[in-house]
């Protein structure tokens, strides 16, 4: 056997320490979207935003500069550049030079911000980092500073002088120029820019945004009075049927215990039976072009009215079950919330994935709306009829389906739990670990979409079970039956019409042996269900391992905090400790496993499709061929010296960093 090549000594120095906006540099795509600049102008323009949305500045003004430069004004506070008191360097370059500084972590009374898209005090650090030139001036106290940077190194230190008159007061400049080595293309996408600052104006009323062009010497300017109303309706590609349902509500201190003060959200929707659907939203004027819980709040929250009104007037015909989607699917909206704490997915923050934000937009939007509906009677039966063909429309496609299965699908098997729908683009089932996980999910699930089989044990490791034998295992024949697709081969063409679930989702305990079952259940899949792969329809859901009683702290509430892994519960705790939090003053619960959370924990967590995190399974850049080789290696009952060869090839893979 040949012996693997040395890939060099692995010792103290073999671990490389990142420094200052290195990590930035290495891995731009952590940071950044890198199909072009555009993100990195972003993080610039929302800083000026946030400056407005704080309620100091009214003006936002972007240029495109003939050398390929963008450059964006605001007339905010400006960015401190005195010294700051620990580090003793001028505020200023620490913004732009230092991941994690900003003056976006106390969102107290007295913090800088109380409301904000910025976060994690990084955006703007990025856009100096990938930037071949960074120049900063900052209007303040009657004084200027200017400095400027190269690739995110002071290249002209500070300098600050005494205002001219007639120069502005107050605010800031930042002029970036993209280092087009980052990114696949340099140019920035005019009609993304033009529609991002469009929107920007929407969501701020009575502010002045403006794009010129060098050039060309174009400069538009978008300056809306109307707000979301007025947006809204001059974007829908047919007439409403009822009129726009426009709103906004914001939680006060003294009457809200569930959210923080100021918090809240404001929104215009519109419902029409033909034509493209105009959906956006943001959070503190960041947009979230993926979604996220605010959305499914308003989902929640329109669903819930319509339906209220609906059983009220006694509209439903019999046998006719509504869904959440027979409200959303033909809805239009522009929503725009406010959220203390938001948590993104990931640094681009396309996706909110605040658990609060979900009931903080759904008890804000129902009561108004339901209350409107009531009303106007009328407008709300026309809504009422919309709804209800399409609940009759989904259940019709659903027959259909039922009728090409005939009377030759197998007996379920008796510990599936299974779903009331018979929409199999709605229907999930889940793939349970042990009974005590299964009883808690069969009570937390939603009975209507949702199914539970629970799994004795490890499943078996069927990467060398011959096809024809799978059945002998219980467990593997029970799996089958009850996704309804027979076990096939990669080159074969299964029959799908047999399918009783969209998604077939793998749910084990957050830990090493739920990890080993997870492999399990892939293996199976892959082996010899490897189209349902293929098509989309496996899914990992991923529930937390702990979960983190907070004490009330400035202007947030008491609230149940869920953390996936050690490291989210170690960031938890930081963020706690920043918001004023006293050490010790909160409470951390492990979850051994499934079987100690309660339904409602499993359902909030795991199974709610707005708030849980469900990971779906893909191909991935290997060939298949490759694959294969790796799950032999991976899972070949004489592969032990194979695995151990691969730990040893790549045990000094690792890299910190800091």
């Amino acid at each position: 056997m040949a012996t693997a090549p040395k890939q060099g000594s692995y010792g103290e120095a073999s671990i490389r320490v990142l420094k200052g906006l290195e990590p930035v540099k290495q891995r731009p795509g952590m940071y950044t979207r890198t199909d072009n600049p555009l993100h990195i102008v972003q993080e610039v323009i929302d800083n000026a935003a946030d400056e407005a949305l704080a309620g100091f500045g009214k003006k936002i003004a972007v240029t495109l500069h003939a050398d390929g430069s963008v450059s964006v004004d605001d007339d905010g506070r400006g960015i401190p550049f005195g010294l700051h008191p620990d580090e003793q360097v001028p505020v200023v370059e620490i913004v732009f030079t230092r991941l994690h500084a900003g003056g976006k972590f106390d969102k107290g009374a007295d913090g800088a911000y109380s409301f904000s898209g910025g976060l994690h005090g990084v955006g703007v650090s990025v856009t100096n980092a990938l930037a071949q030139r960074l120049q900063v001036t900052v209007w303040r106290d009657g004084q200027v500073a200017t400095l400027a940077f190269s690739g995110g190194d002071v290249i002209e230190p500070l300098v600050v002088r005494k205002a001219n008159p007639g120069e502005k007061k107050q605010g800031t400049r930042v002029q970036v120029w993209p280092d087009a080595k980052y990114f696949e293309a340099a140019e920035l996408p005019r009609n993304e820019l033009t529609h991002l600052l469009r929107s920007k104006a929407v969501l701020m009323p009575g502010a002045i945004v403006t794009l010129t062009t060098e050039k060309t010497c174009d400069t538009q300017t978008w300056h809306y009075k109307g707000g979301l109303r007025d947006y809204l309706g001059q974007g829908l590609a047919a007439d409403p049927l009822i009129p726009l349902f426009e709103g906004e509500a914001y939680a006060s201190g003294s009457e809200s215990e569930n959210f923080a003060e100021g918090e809240g959200a404001a929104w215009c929707v519109a419902f029409t039976e033909e034509g493209a659907i105009l959906r956006e939203s943001y959070v503190n004027l960041i947009p979230t072009v993926a979604g996220g819980t605010h959305e499914s709040g308003l989902k929640d929250g329109l669903f819930g009215a319509i339906k209220a009104f609906i059983e009220l007037h006694s509209l439903l015909p019999k046998g006719v079950k509504l869904m959440p989607d027979d409200v959303f699917g033909r809805a239009s909206f522009v929503l725009s919330a406010k959220v203390l704490d938001p948590q993104f997915q990931g640094q681009t923050k396309e996706r909110l994935n605040s658990r609060d934000a979900l009931r903080l937009v759904s008890q804000f939007t129902r009561a108004p709306l339901e209350l409107w509906l009531n009303q106007h009677v009328e407008h709300g039966k026309k809504l009422a009829e919309l709804v209800i063909k399409q609940a009759q429309t989904r259940q019709r496609a659903g027959q259909k389906v039922e009728k090409r299965k005939g009377s030759g699908v197998a007996v379920l098997p008796g510990k599936l739990t299974d779903c009331e729908n018979r929409d199999t683009a709605h229907n999930e089932v889940f793939l349970v670990e042990g009974d005590s996980a299964g009883g808690s999910a069969k009570m937390g699930r939603d009975k209507e979409t949702q199914a539970i089989l629970p799994l004795r044990g490890k499943v078996l490791n069927a990467w060398e079970v011959e096809r024809d034998l799978l059945f002998k295992n219980n467990e593997i024949h029970d799996i089958s039956v009850a996704i309804g697709i027979d076990p096939h081969g990669p080159n074969d063409e299964p029959d799908f019409s047999g399918l009783r679930y969209g998604k077939v989702c793998i749910l084990s305990d957050a830990d090493v042996d739920g990890s080993h079952i997870q492999v399990l259940l892939l293996t199976l899949f892959f082996r010899h269900f490897p189209k349902l792969i293929e098509r989309g329809h496996v899914y990992i859901a991923k529930p937390p391992l702990f979960r983190i009683d907070a004490p009330a702290r400035g202007k947030k509430p008491a609230a149940k905090i869920y953390a996936l892994d050690q490291g989210e519960l170690d960031a938890t705790l930081d963020k706690l400790r920043k918001e004023g939090a006293r050490e010790g003053s909160w409470s951390i619960s492990r979850f051994k496993g499934l079987g100690e959370m309660s339904a409602e924990q499993l359902w909030e967590t795991t199974l709610n499709p707005d708030t849980r995190r469900l990971l779906p399974v893909a191909w991935g850049a290997m060939t298949f061929d490759e694959t294969v080789g790796s799950f032999n290696r991976l899972m070949g009952k004489g592969e032990a010296a194979s695995r151990r060869e691969l730990m040893e090839i790549h045990g000094d893979a690792v890299e910190i960093d800091i």
